[in-house]
């Protein structure tokens, strides 16, 4: 018997020899290649969503001599914002759990591997989760320009847009979604009600009345150029969308379905709402109007996408639709500042009620949060919270970093350039 056990021991070594070889690193590595696929997916969507997307949006909307201008701000926005995410804002935002801000750890991604992950997103690799991440900074950055679109002067944006990064989004995105005291408050935001439409639709505000109103607003026609470029790139930020709320789940799962279906929902109801109001009071229902009715209703499902049933989304994007339309038109006339693509208006105003309506309708069964419908109204007043504290944030540090950066140049282009178009301007370019 014990010679028969010796000849079983020996024939099993090598087997425990390779079982002590693999387990290691199965236990070392989380990485599911399905995530992994769709991540990729969601980040190219993202990033999609700034250019073409945005670019097309924005360019679409404003006079013919200030389109190239329009353009090249979402393009500075995605090559600025790249390079400083990489240097230090991922590691800022995404590494350390401290109340305030995150650690230096990963400056310009030290330490990071090929098999390295985020605690956040422990089924891709670390490289992909901080792609992912970039995509909403730049986004969220390029977003602020439209507020003062056709006035503002291109050295100035790109150092409002470094600072604004720094001082405003990295903070925001760490207290929400880096394991920061709103997170820990138990804040709900999805994918960026708070940290991407509401920073930056109050951003923008504050630089729309810092650097006053375009030279013939009011008195003379500043309408779009071009609307079809407007309506592609409203598509592709449609689309992009999905990227954006469905790849919030990080991960091929339930959830990130939901959350695209939400999405997708939301839009329709905001476009059909925005159109329908027009149509009862202007007896027409103007393209713009239901373009800027689709990104309402996208824009405030956004918080609440990732925690809400499909029907959910469509209740939300009425809302949405009703809300911003009401913004745009009454709330920026009654106290006459130039929002000149109504960033505030739809992003800033949509990202608010999105963010209080996921207090609202949040189902514990999809998001693991039981909101005011499921019998816990204290969401309610926590979300609350999360929007007082990103709107006084983001409008008291904006208005800081506009006059700082003011005393080195200055914010506003001449009134012979503006009027000339700041294609020419500022770029030495212009349409034919």
């Amino acid at each position: 018997m014990a010679g028969l056990l010796r000849r079983v021991a020996i024939m099993a070594a090598p087997i425990g020899c390779v079982l002590m070889m693999v387990s290691p690193a199965r236990a070392a590595s989380e990485i599911n290649t399905a995530d992994t696929a769709w991540m990729i997916v969601a980040t190219a969507l993202v990033l999609m969503m700034t250019i073409p997307g945005l670019a097309l949006f924005y360019s679409g909307m404003v006079r013919k001599k200030n389109v190239l201008a329009t353009m090249a701000q979402s393009l500075a926005a995605v090559t600025l914002i790249s390079i400083l995410w990489v240097a230090f804002g991922y590691s800022l935002c995404f590494v350390g759990d401290g109340p305030w801000i995150g650690t230096l750890d990963r400056w310009f991604l030290a330490g990071m591997t090929m098999d390295s992950v985020n605690p956040a997103a422990k089924t891709i690799p670390e490289s992909l989760f901080m792609l992912y991440q970039m995509t909403f900074a730049i986004i969220t950055v390029a977003l602020v320009a439209g507020s003062v679109a056709d006035r503002m002067r291109f050295s100035a944006y790109l150092l409002f847009s470094v600072a604004w990064f720094i001082f405003v989004y990295i903070p925001l995105a760490h207290w929400v979604w880096g394991g920061g005291f709103l997170a820990s408050t138990g804040v709900l935001d999805f994918a960026g009600g708070l940290v991407v439409h509401l920073s930056a639709g109050t951003g923008g505000l504050v630089a729309a009345k810092v650097m006053g109103r375009r030279h013939g607003y009011g008195t003379e026609n500043l309408s779009p150029f071009d609307l079809s470029l407007a309506v592609m790139g409203t598509g592709l930020l449609w689309v992009g969308w999905f990227g954006f709320n469905g790849g919030s789940a990080l991960g091929a799962n339930s959830r990130a379905v939901m959350a695209i279906t939400a999405t997708h929902l939301a839009a329709c109801a905001g476009a059909l709402t925005w159109g329908a109001i027009e149509w009862s009071t202007r007896r027409k229902p103007s393209v713009l109007g239901m373009i800027s009715g689709a990104v309402a209703g996208l824009g405030t499902i956004t918080p609440a996408s990732g925690f809400v049933a499909p029907w959910h989304g469509i209740v939300i994007g009425v809302i949405a639709g009703a809300v911003c339309y009401w913004a745009c038109t009454w709330l920026k006339h009654r106290f006459n500042y130039d929002d000149s693509l109504d960033v505030f208006g739809v992003h800033g105003i949509g990202g608010l009620t999105g963010t209080l309506l996921g207090g609202v309708f949040a189902t514990s069964a999809i998001g693991g949060t039981a909101g005011l419908l499921e019998g816990h109204p204290q969401q309610i007043l926590i979300q609350f919270y999360g929007v007082a504290v990103t709107f006084v944030w983001s409008a008291g540090v904006s208005f800081v970093l506009l006059k700082l950066v003011g005393l080195f140049v200055p914010l506003r282009v001449s009134r012979e350039h503006e009027l000339e178009g700041l294609d020419i301007s500022q770029h030495g370019e212009a349409l034919q």
